[in-house]
């Protein structure tokens, strides 16, 4: 059983709403041609593929073959609802262990928005990794969007760290350091009624250099680091990473 959050009906529901900045044209766009160019015209495969965000417009506007892997069955109607199981098929499972169709061969395998952080014990980060190695095939790559544990704006006494405040949001995250666990803290404005909503949702975050390990225990090396999807130069005062492993030809 994995640990990850199971995301009910109701999230679901709404999740495409509330990413609608994430999903215009201009957003995914850089997002759609780098995976593109990685999949190097070859099949792709999503783990965590929820409603489809970014495997349904890679495969109708990018021409990737995708397939995808999502634990929430909530999640996985929401895609349904936009494209058949003949085009895009979803298997329904734990990132880490499960198999989806053609196993080991998969030119791409991908992970975005902080994705794999749902995981909540090592144990299973690096699970994760040696599933996607395995359903990779020789030469494929393995890419992961993860944000970088923001411990250092976090000053002595200090026990949150909000990451976005606007009008209709205001995000905070709590970390504890020790477990290695981070919790985001959302308080969302509903546009109708003017009254706000409460969640929360459970992270295990990791540096880059643990996943790199990660990777060497999967058999992947690291191919290439960037700051952002336009591949900017990843740095110290990065927030994020996009980071590619690839596995042996």
């Amino acid at each position: 059983m994995t640990s990850s959050d199971l995301w009910p009906r109701e999230t679901a529901e709404r999740y495409d709403t509330e990413e609608s900045a994430n999903s215009t044209p201009e957003a995914l766009g850089p997002v759609l041609d780098l995976l593109a160019e990685l999949a190097d015209g070859g099949r792709a495969l999503e783990f965590a593929i929820g409603t489809g965000r970014v495997g349904v417009p890679l495969l109708t506007d990018r021409g990737v073959p995708v397939a995808g892997i999502e634990y929430s069955e909530h999640m996985a109607a929401v895609l349904r609802r936009k494209i058949d199981e003949a085009r895009l098929p979803v298997v329904l499972g734990d990132m880490a262990t499960a198999t989806a169709p053609d196993a080991g061969r998969y030119s791409l395998v991908y992970l975005v928005y902080n994705t794999i952080s749902n995981l909540l014990t090592q144990e299973e980060q690096v699970a994760c990794f040696r599933n996607a190695a395995r359903h990779l095939a020789p030469g494929g790559r393995f890419l992961i969007e993860l944000g970088v544990p923001p411990l250092r704006l976090l000053p002595p006494t200090q026990t949150a760290v909000p990451f976005d405040v606007s009008e209709h949001h205001l995000g905070l995250d709590t970390v504890d350091p020790a477990a290695q666990l981070l919790t985001s803290h959302h308080l969302t404005r509903d546009e109708r009624t003017g009254a706000y909503r409460r969640t929360a949702s459970h992270h295990r975050y990791a540096w880059p250099a643990e996943l790199d390990l990660m990777a060497q225990l999967a058999g992947l090396t690291l191919e290439s680091r960037h700051a952002d999807w336009d591949r900017t130069p990843f740095t110290g005062d990065s927030p994020k990473h996009l980071s590619i492993w690839r596995k042996p030809a």
